[in-house]
């Protein structure tokens, strides 16, 4: 009886074990099935690592970015429309983690969980997805660029429409050139990375609307507050250094002409404790994603900071990290009273069969910004360019921005950003730039800002949800 009993709880246990695995197979197979089925040995789908047999990719107006033809992967017949939209594209090798190539493989394959891969024959019957980019803007974007690396991103604050996401350097995925990988001139150099999306910069003076913040909903006086400004302080025997002397000056001059010494000063007051508490709650210190893809987090961290760190991170320095795609979306919550869209990028994605398995849609994201602060910042931002960087930047866009140039050591220009939106209703655009070593943010970064805006009012139904 007792080697009955024995056996009976061992076989039990064998019985449990293969119940339990067979569950997480399953799980497994639902979760990750379309992932397993897109394998280099599935030699129908890939000819030499690559994706061969797939739907296609096209932007909002209907233009194919990459398609499939006789085995071969194909893309748009305008080189600069596949530069510019390779980062949301992707490479045919899958090495770039945020193009839809690579992040909704399966579904462009033509995978499902009942008949597995749907092209045994060779023949596709992949879904075909279409993006909201618009790759005319793309094209004029890079342009805009030229030989300078950064990342530029713009959507609709509105209805969430990511309408440019533009990445440099890159590359021409249709003619890959030999010396991609093996240039040591520094060319090519991360062009695999999506600087929009998983990089983060120093963000230099745009972090004042930070400090801003944090300073509209702190100290009571701040309107009618006044600062002096001789060009430096000294804390702790460091000294914080402003590029102008601005003399006598407030708050929103203080902004508008980006004096160092007002927003140290600011930070210094506020404390470690309010300055987090607003950057945290303007959403650094976490990731966001775009359908699904997750983004580089931006960093503010002071808790280890000494009286002059803490001062020079309210002016962006110190340790502050930004990521351009969140900081584009922080732009539409100040727009939007406080709350943003939330920017999405696939319009839709359509099986073989014409069934709509996925559609975009416009959503509220997590408040930013208190609705009283969206709206103060809004008007200091107008203030920026009406007094400072001028309306012919962006004629008839009623443009709000701000401007940054953030040190970067090591004998390098600093790094040129330029963010705002449009508070013009026909043009309900907010924008990110960020120009790697561009010197200047008016000239750089506002330069990529005027033509990417320019082309965007080109779009027809702008301002329609």
């Amino acid at each position: 009886m007792k080697t009955t009993g024995t056996r009976s709880l061992i076989l039990f246990l064998l019985t449990g074990g293969f119940l339990v695995g067979l569950v997480i197979f399953l799980a497994s197979l639902v979760l990750e099935g379309g992932n397993w089925a897109f394998q280099p040995y599935n030699k129908h789908l890939s000819s030499g690592g690559q994706l061969s047999y797939a739907g296609e990719v096209l932007d909002r107006n209907g233009t194919v970015l990459a398609q499939s033809k006789d085995g071969e992967r194909l893309y748009n017949d305008d080189e600069l429309v596949r530069r510019a939209t390779l980062h949301a594209v992707g490479d045919t090798m899958g090495y770039i983690s945020t193009g839809v190539q690579y992040s909704y493989r399966a579904e462009l394959a033509g995978y499902n969980i009942v008949t597995g891969l749907a092209t045994p024959t060779g023949e596709t019957t992949g879904s075909d997805i279409q993006l909201t980019l618009d790759s005319n803007l793309s094209k004029v974007t890079l342009q805009a660029f030229g030989n300078q690396k950064g990342a530029a991103v713009l959507y609709n604050y509105k209805t969430g429409e990511l309408l440019c996401m533009v990445s440099s350097p890159t590359f021409d995925p249709g003619n890959v050139p030999a010396d991609l990988n093996t240039d040591t001139s520094g060319k090519y150099e991360g062009v695999y990375l999506n600087r929009a999306l998983s990089a983060s910069y120093t963000p230099g003076s745009i972090f004042k609307i930070v400090t801003s913040a944090a300073a509209i909903e702190n100290i009571p006086d701040l309107d009618t507050r006044t600062f002096n400004c001789q060009g430096e302080i000294t804390v702790n025997g460091n000294k914080i250094t402003c590029l102008s002397r601005h003399g006598n000056i407030g708050f929103k001059d203080g902004l508008a002409k980006s004096c160092n010494i007002v927003f140290a000063e600011l930070a210094m007051e506020l404390g470690k404790e309010k300055m987090t508490a607003a950057a945290e709650a303007m959403g650094f210190n976490r990731s966001f994603d775009l359908d699904g893809i997750p983004t580089s987090e931006s960093q503010y961290d002071v808790s280890d900071a000494e009286e002059n760190e803490l001062a020079w991170s309210g002016v962006g320095q110190y340790t502050d990290l930004t990521n351009p795609y969140h900081m584009m979306l922080l732009m539409g919550a100040i727009a939007n009273g406080g709350t943003p869209v939330k920017p999405y990028m696939i319009e839709s994605i359509t099986t073989h069969f014409g069934l709509v398995t996925k559609a975009g849609h416009t959503q509220n994201d997590r408040q930013l910004v208190q609705a009283d602060t969206a709206a103060k910042l809004k008007e200091a931002m107008r203030y920026n360019v009406t007094s400072e960087y001028g309306d012919n930047l962006f004629p008839n866009m009623a443009v709000c921005a701000k401007t940054g140039t953030a040190e970067v050591g090591g004998g390098k220009e600093p790094n040129a950003w330029m963010v705002g939106f449009s508070s013009n209703e026909q043009t309900p655009y907010a924008f990110a730039v960020v120009v790697e070593n561009g010197a200047s943010g008016i000239r750089a970064a506002g330069g990529v800002a005027s033509a990417m805006m320019a082309e965007a009012a080109k779009i027809p139904s702008a301002g329609s949800e």
